[in-house]
């Protein structure tokens, strides 16, 4: 089938100077002389903080998209107007350098940790260390799977499988006069991630209501443009005649734009694109028509986490759960946005 419709809190002074920060954020991943502008796994550096200084231990997952470098550089420049000391440590997409720079951080008896986690599995022994260790444990963007929610203090991010749901009730709504099967090829983050394993369940759950979407093929990007690129070739191979791509993040789908372009075909009309996140290049991609509906996933959690970081601290009780603030875009949504876009 080729036929297609054309779709047209914090309060305060403080917080909002935390906010203006975390905006400032560029496409690159560190290499600045700022304290908190660390190299990456330097959990184990040994500095001493200034005294009467806040210092927190954050473990990020890599640095494999816009979407991440953003984050990283919401976190670090949050970190930086709060006054904390931010000791900021790269996993590199690995759970053993995660594991590996918490417990460095627990040696190093740093007032808070704070991490996005790898995939979902297999934090309960460490993070029952940090408990032993008296350290409180903030997770952001990502979650755990542990039954022990004393564990952990907060999670801090995105509802993933709500983005599932946008995207596929966004697709169910373009599609519902279809009476011929509409193939869908997805590509999914990083196997066993929550954002991957939520944003798909999420997706399923809506287009089920239309028995004539169906997803032909599924496999993982990895969220990087050069993965997304590669399985879309495969794609468009062994299926020639697809319909829509379901980008779990932004990276992948333009990826994927580079080789349905190079097959020929026009992304955006031969093929409809959905994707997740809503960083500048997505946007872009979104407001050229190469990408027809975008689901956003905020990024800038920096001045969320300090704020939790500051109450923790304080011994207030905070919530168990702090979802984030999101919209979704159509192609003329983007355009309109896309000059005030600051990541």
């Amino acid at each position: 089938m080729k036929r297609f419709t054309k779709i047209g809190a914090a309060a305060g002074i403080v917080a909002v100077m935390l906010f203006t920060a975390a905006c400032g954020g560029g496409t690159n991943n560190g290499g600045g002389n700022s304290p908190v502008d660390a190299p990456a796994n330097n959990a184990s550096s040994g500095e001493a903080p200034a005294d009467g200084k806040v210092v927190l231990g954050f473990s990020q997952v890599g640095a494999e998209s816009g979407w991440r470098t953003a984050n990283s550089d919401s976190i670090k420049e949050s970190a930086k107007a709060a006054g904390f000391e931010l000791k900021f440590s790269d996993a590199q997409q690995k759970q053993e350098n995660q594991i590996k720079a918490l417990r460095s951080f627990i040696q190093q008896k740093v007032d808070v940790i704070a991490f996005s986690p790898v995939v979902e599995s297999g934090w309960d022994t460490v993070l029952q260390e940090a408990k032993d260790a008296g350290i409180p444990v903030i997770l952001t963007d990502r979650a755990v799977d542990s039954k022990d929610t004393s564990l952990y203090k907060t999670f801090i991010g995105s509802d993933f499988v709500e983005e599932g749901r946008r995207a596929g009730k966004w697709l169910v709504e373009q599609f519902k006069d279809a009476a011929e099967p509409v193939k869908i090829v997805e590509l999914q983050g990083t196997t066993g991630s929550a954002p991957a394993i939520d944003r798909k369940s999420g997706f399923e759950e809506i287009i089920k209501e239309n028995p004539n979407l169906q997803i032909v093929a599924s496999q993982t990007g990895d969220f990087t443009r050069a993965k997304g690129k590669e399985v879309m070739q495969s794609f468009l191979q062994a299926h020639p005649d697809i319909d829509v791509l379901y980008a779990h993040n932004d990276d992948m789908g333009l990826g994927a734009i580079q080789a349905i372009e190079a097959a020929g075909l026009v992304p955006g009309k031969d093929i409809i694109i959905i994707t997740v996140d809503a960083v500048k290049d997505g946007m872009t991609a979104a407001a050229e028509g190469k990408i027809n509906f975008i689901v956003e996933c905020n990024p800038l959690l920096g001045p969320q986490l300090m704020q939790a970081v500051n109450d923790v601290l304080a011994g207030k009780e905070i919530e168990s759960r702090i979802v984030t603030e999101e919209g979704t875009f159509t192609s003329e949504e983007a355009k309109a946005v896309l000059a005030d876009r600051k990541y």
